[in-house]
Parts: structure tokens; C-alpha cells; sequence
């Protein structure tokens, strides 16, 4: 995938670039990323330009952008405006974009880019309901969201149970020491039972979702064996596998 940004603050993106994940997908050639500075394609040296009819503070140019969209963009390529205005990203956003060839973002700074860019976009994505400084940040979010899906870029297996699947949050999950702060790990984990412990975390995904989510939760169709599990996965079902692997 080749990913480019068009922006004010090329600077934002060198750490992006080099930590972590990123810099693994960018090493193994599973992602392309290029920072281009808009202040670099202007004539004038002026990006932004006062709000015609009134207004605090100035808007990006809608020249600026477009041309620089026209010499950058390819048949392949899919515009995002990254604006508070746009459509809330979502995971299913992010598998959806996680397919495509080549992705542009455009970064807003000041008080946003001139309307009539809105034209020259595929997609105006926010990625919640607060207001950032600039897009870099937001750019940078769901770039991460995407590029860990592309296939080579992650185990497989780390996305098979992730947050957000099928409308559920995930379910605890903890690593040695056992007990620390006289907090424990739940004995079940320790039970080597594991159907019993895939229950448990069903239970546990689907009344975390409840409670944190209910607006996800709500979305989310309970199948009989989920069903089955909030019924029988009690106090009860959970201390008589942790007996039966005591005795085993």
C-alpha cells in the first residue's frame, strides 16, 4: 500500500514513520509512506487566505490542495479528508481502506480547508467528537488502524479476536505475576480447561460491551450459544472446572 499526506507539518510524521509497527510494514515493503509539505507547492509562499464573508482565523486554500491532489494523486488512489464534519471512523472503515492500493490524506490546519475541496475527496473521516489542532494526528490514527491489517504486517492470529468484532469490546486479559497489589488473575485461567475459558471470555466480552457500549452492544445479535453461555457460565459452572482441574 502506498500511503501519502498532504500537509502543513511534514515533521509530525518522523517518529510515525520509524516506531513500531509502522517502521516493521515499511521494512518488509508492505507500505510505501510519503510526506508531502503543502508549503512547498505554492508560488506565492501563502497556503492559508482569510474566510471570505467573515470569520476568526484563515482557511488552507482550496488552489493549494487541488493542484497539489492532481499532481500526486494516481487512478489508484482514494482521497481522505480528515475533518470533525466528516463520517465517524470505524473498524469496519479501517478494514475497508486496509484493501485499497494507495490512500491520500489531506490534513486541515487553521480553521479547516476552503468547502469546495469536499469535490475532491472519496471520503471525510473524524475520528471522534472533539477538535484536534490540525489532521496530522488523525491521520496518523487511522493510518495505524489500517496498516496492522494489511496481511504480513502482523500475525494473523493477533487479529482473530481483536476489540470491536462483531460489535464486542474485548475481553480481559492479564500476564504473570499472578498476584500483584493483592490483585489476582481469575483461578479459571489457570484451569487448563480450556472450553470452560473461552466461555469465560465470552461472558466477560459481552458484559464488558454492555456496560461500556451499550450503543454497540445494542447492534449486536446474541447467537444461542452466546446465550447459552450467560446463562450457564456462573459463580457455580466457573469454581467446578477450577475443582475438577485441582483433582486432575
Amino acid at each position: 500500500m502506498k500511503i501519502k499526506y498532504l500537509t502543513l507539518f511534514e515533521n509530525y510524521y518522523n517518529e510515525f514513520k520509524n516506531t513500531s509497527i509502522i517502521k516493521n510494514a515499511i521494512s518488509k515493503g508492505l507500505v510505501d509512506i510519503e510526506v508531502i509539505d503543502l508549503k512547498g507547492e505554492v508560488t506565492d509562499g501563502r497556503v492559508d487566505g482569510k474566510i471570505v464573508g467573515g470569520g476568526s482565523g484563515n482557511l488552507i486554500r482550496y488552489d493549494v490542495v487541488s493542484d497539489a491532489l492532481n499532481r500526486y494523486k494516481s487512478k489508484k488512489s482514494k482521497v481522505i479528508l480528515v475533518t470533525p464534519k466528516g463520517k465517524l471512523f470505524n473498524q469496519d472503515l479501517a478494514i475497508k481502506l486496509s484493501k485499497e492500493e494507495e490512500l491520500i490524506f489531506v490534513c486541515p490546519h487553521f480553521e479547516g480547508i476552503d468547502e469546495r475541496i469536499m469535490d475532491e475527496v472519496d471520503y471525510a473521516i473524524s475520528i471522534g467528537d472533539y477538535i484536534l489542532t490540525g489532521g496530522e494526528l488523525a491521520s496518523q490514527v487511522i493510518s495505524d488502524s489500517i496498516i496492522r491489517l494489511i496481511d504480513g504486517v502482523i500475525n494473523k492470529s493477533s487479529l482473530d479476536t481483536e476489540t470491536f468484532d462483531n460489535n464486542l469490546l474485548e475481553y480481559p486479559q492479564y500476564t504473570l505475576p499472578r498476584t500483584y497489589n493483592n490483585k489476582s488473575i481469575p483461578d479459571i485461567y489457570f484451569s487448563g480447561n480450556h472450553k470452560v475459558i473461552k466461555e469465560y471470555n465470552i461472558k466477560q466480552s459481552l458484559l464488558i460491551t454492555k456496560q461500556n457500549r451499550p450503543d454497540l452492544y445494542k447492534n449486536h445479535v446474541l447467537s444461542k450459544k452466546e446465550e447459552e453461555i450467560l446463562e450457564k457460565c456462573d459463580e457455580n459452572y466457573i469454581n467446578e472446572a477450577i475443582k475438577k482441574s485441582n483433582k486432575d
